[in-house]
């Protein structure tokens, strides 16, 4: 009963107490000092500002717009009523001195200036050129490892490739037939090459070893002795008896054909150099490394002339146009497109979110670009537009891992597209000679600010 009484006399007391509180404060409203009112506008001007700041910037655009139009329709008659016709032929007169042309001029100049900053023209892309799908036609098993590169004889019959066998074989290329095999090398073949001016076909592999091949004897001629670790691509210089190789000891070498000398040793990248290229004009050699640059070299001075940085990761693959005077580079970023001689950047050719192996491009502008997943994307050059992207199929009874593409290459006539590929198979891909522009359009949506971004 007693804790009853004090339990009631406690919530009495707090209750009185609040009470008293609100009382006291309720009677000092009036003391409480008065609203600023330019403190208040301040305040309310810029939570406009920044709620609303864009709609503002549509309206002083609208505005500037009204003001260039009615300055191209000239000055306003003056308004009805102001006075008889003397007082307005004398406001006329007046008014002249103040429009002469010189100063109407001025201000519309100022004027289309003014709008010509605010309303920016919008960029516009090109559209892309059609180009037909292409589909799987021709399935090549033969070899017992992974097929690791290819090359196509300048004649455009037949086409080799080298794997983790140690077998180079080359192949018919409109048969597909088996012609011969060739063993030498103590490792997996990474790169060949065919000359266009002798009946040699160069090899590269891991043990090492560079190789020149008579063709007519099927024998090894040549060795190029001099890299210190795996060799992984080579090329020929089109126009001299010069043979570059580039591999794991992060140099680039160049070679005399026939006299086995190491001319020069192109030395600066820091990391495995994965590919080197090799051209007629300048610069006349171009390498990929993996240490995410690209540069360009000096063939006669045996000096880089330039290193390209922009790429962020390993650069596995470079490969040049056939007609144009460009390049392009794969990394698991981005393939990026150049311009030669001083590899001027032209634009990125996102949306292949692979680890990219290869690259290859023909004559009539189709860039392919192959994963490490086994997926192919099909671009055209000039634009950058995905117009086909394709999943290889693996060779039954291999696993779904082994679908990797390692390298491919189009025929001479760029009709026929060659890849090599984990599951020991070579596939052969060729245009879809019934699509039409109606039964495959381009799906084409420029994105304008993908431009802007790099």
């Amino acid at each position: 009963m007693t804790e009853d009484v004090q339990r009631h006399s406690v919530h009495t007391l707090v209750f009185r107490s609040l009470k008293r509180s609100h009382d006291m404060f309720l009677s000092n409203q009036s003391l409480l000092p008065p609203i600023d009112e330019a403190a208040e506008k301040i305040r309310r001007a810029v939570k406009a500002r920044d709620s609303y700041g864009l709609v503002f910037d549509d309206v002083k655009k609208m505005q500037a717009m009204k003001n260039l139009r009615d300055t191209e329709a000239g000055p306003n008659p003056p308004p009805p009523g102001t006075g008889d016709q003397e007082t307005n032929q004398a406001h006329d007169m007046a008014v002249v001195p103040f429009t002469d042309n010189s100063v109407t001029n001025r201000f519309q100049q100022t004027q289309q200036n003014q709008l010509a900053t605010m309303i920016k023209k919008t960029p516009t892309m090109p559209k892309p050129k059609w180009h037909p799908p292409w589909k799987l036609y021709r399935v090549i098993a033969g070899h017992l490892g992974w097929v690791r590169c290819v090359a196509v004889e300048p004649g455009n019959e037949w086409f080799a490739t080298g794997a983790a066998d140690r077998i180079i074989k080359i192949w018919d290329l409109a048969s597909g037939q088996l012609k011969v095999s060739l063993t030498g090398h103590v490792s997996t073949v990474r790169g060949l090459a065919v000359s266009a001016r002798h009946p040699y076909l160069f090899s590269c592999g891991e043990d090492r070893q560079v190789k020149c091949w008579d063709l007519e004897y099927n024998k090894v001629i040549r060795h190029y002795h001099g890299h210190l670790s795996a060799v992984y691509s080579l090329a020929l210089h089109p126009t001299i008896d010069v043979l570059l190789t580039a591999g794991r000891d992060s140099t680039a070498r160049v070679w005399d054909m026939r006299t086995k000398a190491n001319i020069h040793t192109l030395t600066g990248h820091t990391h495995t150099v994965a590919k080197v290229v090799a051209q007629a004009s300048e610069p006349q050699v171009i390498t990929g490394s993996h240490d995410t640059t690209i540069r360009l070299w000096d063939l006669a001075a045996g000096k880089s002339i330039c290193t390209l940085t922009n790429h962020k990761k390993s650069v596995r693959d470079v490969v040049l146009h056939p007609t144009l005077n460009m390049f392009a580079s794969g990394s698991p970023d981005n393939i990026k497109q150049w311009k030669c001689p001083d590899g001027k950047f032209i634009q990125n050719l996102s949306g292949h979110n692979a680890i990219l192996n290869c690259l290859g491009v023909n004559a009539e502008g189709v860039l392919v670009s192959g994963g490490d997943n086994g997926t192919l994307h099909f671009w055209d050059w000039r634009t950058g537009y995905n117009f086909q992207r394709l999943q290889a199929p693996v060779q039954p009874g291999s696993m779904d891992s082994e679908a990797g593409i390692f390298s491919m290459v189009f025929d001479n006539s760029g009709s026929r597209l060659i890849t090599t590929e984990a599951d020991k198979t070579i596939k052969i891909y060729k245009e879809d000679e019934t699509a039409t522009e109606e039964t495959h359009p381009i799906n084409w949506k420029p994105d304008i600010l993908k431009r802007r971004k790099f």
